[in-house]
């Protein structure tokens, strides 16, 4: 099965080694997403500021792989400090409607950047 590169100026460019995503038939495997503004390249501060960005970052490369994070299947989330995972679900439920996709969240002791929050996702597209 081939697989297509999906790459985007929406989202912050590849800070490694790696793609923003992978589409491999209809599944497509987004690499995790931190707090960068894409326009900048630079974190934007503060957890909720980043969560939120996070978001919109993944949403841009679901959209540019021609689907949308209604087609997530599976989340993963990775969080510096756990005491912010319902200031998480508050957010992400600015971006996911019911049937929600499967999700884990896992306590980390750093991220790339100085971040405070990253996210990948696999998404189904129809």
């Amino acid at each position: 099965m081939p697989k297509e590169i999906i790459a985007t100026a929406s989202a912050p460019a590849a800070i490694g080694t790696y793609s923003q995503a992978v589409k491999a038939g209809n599944t497509v495997y987004m690499s995790g997403q931190i707090g960068l503004d894409p326009a900048t390249m630079q974190m934007v501060e503060g957890f909720e500021a980043q969560t939120v960005r996070v978001f919109e970052n993944l949403k841009a490369v679901a959209e540019a792989a021609g689907g949308s994070l209604a087609d997530a299947v599976k989340l993963n989330i990775y969080l510096t400090d756990l005491s912010n995972f319902a200031k998480v679900n508050e957010i992400m439920a600015q971006y996911f409607q019911q049937p929600y996709p499967a999700r884990a969240a896992v306590g980390v002791k750093e991220l790339p950047r100085g971040a405070v929050v990253e996210a990948d996702a696999v998404l189904v597209i129809d």
